[in-house]
């Protein structure tokens, strides 16, 4: 038998990641958007507070998979009311993520699990949508090439 078996669901669910303060989601404010991966592949999410409960999606349009806010963070429309995408102006309903206009059609944002609890808010990974691992070695830039020697003077 191996000694190293993979991770199994008896395991059980991933542990819950802090995001956040609870007072840095404001009512209807700007979001806080983090990186994660999903199917393995890099990929960001963001975080909001709408009728006073934190919500989280992928930040990735339904219609066209492009992050969707217009600056960093900034997802609301200019009422406040809906989540809206910077690209083709897909609407979404911020406290489930279904599309309600636009191209997004009868789609709805990938939800992630957030808590609220003693002042913190917390996400909790899935079986596709995981934290980035910090501890991974960061990739080398190439070696850079040594400079070529002067030519004498003649």
């Amino acid at each position: 038998m191996p000694e190293s078996l993979p991770i199994t669901v008896a395991e059980g669910p991933p542990a819950a990641e802090r995001l956040c303060t609870a007072a840095e989601l404001v009512e209807r404010g700007r979001a806080v958007v983090w990186d994660v991966r999903v199917w393995g592949r890099p990929a960001r999410a963001f975080a909001l507070r709408f009728d006073g409960r934190p919500v989280a999606y992928l930040n990735r349009c339904v219609h066209v998979p492009t992050e969707m806010d217009w600056q960093e963070g900034e997802f609301l429309d200019i009422d406040k009311r809906w989540i809206l995408c910077s690209i083709h102006g897909a609407a979404y309903e911020p406290a489930d993520g279904r599309c309600v206009g636009g191209p997004c059609g009868r789609g709805r944002l990938t939800p992630l699990h957030v808590e609220e609890r003693e002042g913190e808010v917390y996400w909790y990974p899935s079986r596709d949508i995981v934290p980035v691992p910090f501890d991974e070695p960061v990739a080398e830039p190439p070696a850079a090439a040594a400079p070529a020697p002067e030519p004498p003077d003649s």
